[in-house]
């Protein structure tokens, strides 16, 4: 594998402190840690919605702190995507045209706009999600919501995909299916940095990073069936204070 991602001595606001790390092409890593300890702070420096007060953030090769914000804006459109925790999805727009959206804001058109519709209803069909195309959604589970945020997320074919704790608003049924689709995703070759509180959600990437007052104390990288690797990583959680 080759490296995607690269964070250089991330300062922010004292909530991040000289934060490094790399993601390698095809890695599924979680962030883990207490409440405050800067996890969501961290995932959006990555995604450019923010500037650090020092430090770099590197995505193939270009540096993301560095840009416009109409650069950053373009770099997130086209080679990030984001899966928020509370959904952000326009109520006034059903699932299909929420999906489209990013597509939208990228090509304009009738022939744009029709690819987008074909790519969003096939994601939809492969997210088991595709006869709700025309649901608002007020009118779909949670899981299955979370799920036309993940297409959403993945419209414009991005490098890697960054999820802030997409399984923390679901009962524990929707989550695993969320992280079903998360895994196959990653077997597919999508490279997928998550923020997560939950170490069953945890436990289902190759590696994790813990993060505490700002800093990264620890890595882990879980091994064997997924009981193995749910008690190894309980267990070096606890070693981590958690």
């Amino acid at each position: 594998m080759s490296e995607l991602l690269a964070v250089k001595n991330l300062c922010k606001d004292g909530i991040l402190k000289k934060i490094s790390f790399t993601v390698e092409d095809g890695e599924m890593v979680a962030v883990m840690g207490p409440s405050g300890s800067g996890k969501s702070t961290l995932l959006y420096q990555v995604f450019g919605m923010d500037r650090p007060d020092s430090g770099e953030v590197w995505l193939e090769g270009t540096e993301v702190c560095g840009l416009s914000e109409d650069e950053r804006a373009r770099l997130r459109l086209t080679r990030m995507g984001f899966v928020f925790q509370q959904m952000n999805m326009l109520k006034n727009l059903n699932l299909l045209d929420n999906i489209m959206l990013p597509a939208c804001r990228l090509s304009r058109g009738r022939a744009a706009g029709r690819e987008a519709a074909d790519r969003a209803r096939r994601l939809m069909e492969t997210m088991g999600i595709g006869e709700l195309a025309r649901r608002r959604i007020t009118e779909v589970s949670g899981g299955q919501l979370q799920r036309a945020c993940i297409c959403r997320s993945l419209i414009n074919r991005p490098k890697i995909l960054l999820a802030d704790e997409p399984t923390g608003a679901l009962n524990q049924s929707a989550a695993r299916e969320v992280m079903e689709e998360f895994t196959r995703l990653n077997r597919e070759g999508t490279t997928v940095l998550m923020v997560t509180h939950d170490s069953r959600v945890a436990a289902r990437c190759g590696r994790i990073l813990y993060l505490l007052d700002g800093s990264i104390r620890g890595e882990f990288s879980p091994a064997g069936g997924a009981e193995q690797r749910e008690e190894a990583l309980g267990r070096w959680l606890a070693e981590m204070g958690w």
